[in-house]
């Protein structure tokens, strides 16, 4: 298992550096992990970033620091601004984020890129900037959940605003039914986590995931992994996939 990599370049992008003395991996891995809400993603994001020795690039994670700490470009500003306003921030400032961190793309210990692209326009862009760089993705990784299984883990999930704690109605229940174990507030189901919501966040992901699947497929990239079950066997799935991929598409190469 290798430590959590240092993301200083990633989260603060522009001339920001990491500072990491970690071992180097014997081979940098640079994948793409994508699925739709509720299927996991987060969990085996960590799983593979510690087995592989990848750098986690979450986008999420650039956009929730950049609300702390406040924005430091321009673009980011932008991106700022539109979700304050409720309005999705669009491909090309998303792009303009991630190619501001086109660095990471070229780190030595590979990276696992979590929440972008999410449209075939990011995709394109994407590939654009890998081909400048001269590096190439390695594998698009799609967790498979079906919808009904989605529905339950993402409208059953309860926080406390209080203290933060999370349970989930079927899966992780509060012992205390309505109210949290650890501070003892009143839990709530998030807005984006009531079915109406949640139908919709799934039709629009299962649209953005046809049209990737497409494109990656097409490049030979696109790897299937089963992802309904507990998080470690998801996970061994997920290896076996990638494994598999990896020696086909290199014993492909070595023929021509």
């Amino acid at each position: 298992m290798a430590p959590p990599r240092d993301r200083t370049a990633w989260l603060k992008g522009g001339d920001s550096h990491c500072v990491d003395h970690g071992t180097l991996p014997e081979r940098p891995y640079r994948l793409l992990l994508l699925g739709p809400p509720g299927s996991g993603k987060g969990t085996q994001a960590e799983m593979i970033t510690h087995r592989l020795g990848t750098c986690h690039l979450s986008t999420g994670d650039v956009f929730r620091f950049a609300k702390r700490a406040g924005a430091n470009s321009p673009v980011m500003r932008e991106a700022l601004e539109a979700m304050q306003r409720g309005d999705l921030v669009t491909d090309e400032t998303v792009t303009d984020i991630v190619r501001d961190r086109s660095q990471c793309m070229m780190c030595a210990h590979g990276f696992l890129l979590d929440g972008y692209p999410r449209t075939q326009s990011q995709a394109q862009a994407l590939d654009g900037f890998l081909h400048e760089l001269g590096a190439r993705i390695d594998a698009a990784l799609f967790l498979r959940v079906d919808d009904r299984l989605l529905i339950d883990r993402l409208t059953g999930r309860r926080s406390c605003p209080a203290c933060g704690a999370i349970y989930h109605t079927i899966f992780n229940p509060s012992k205390a039914g309505d109210q949290c174990d650890a501070c003892g507030g009143a839990l709530v189901q998030r807005g984006d986590d009531r079915l109406e919501a949640v139908t919709r966040r799934l039709e629009i992901w299962r649209e953005t995931e046809a049209m990737l699947f497409a494109h990656y497929s097409a490049a030979g990239l696109a790897v299937e992994v089963p992802a309904e079950g507990p998080p470690v066997e998801v996970f061994a799935s997920l290896e076996r996939a990638l494994a598999e991929h990896l020696a086909a598409r290199d014993g492909a190469a070595a023929t021509h």
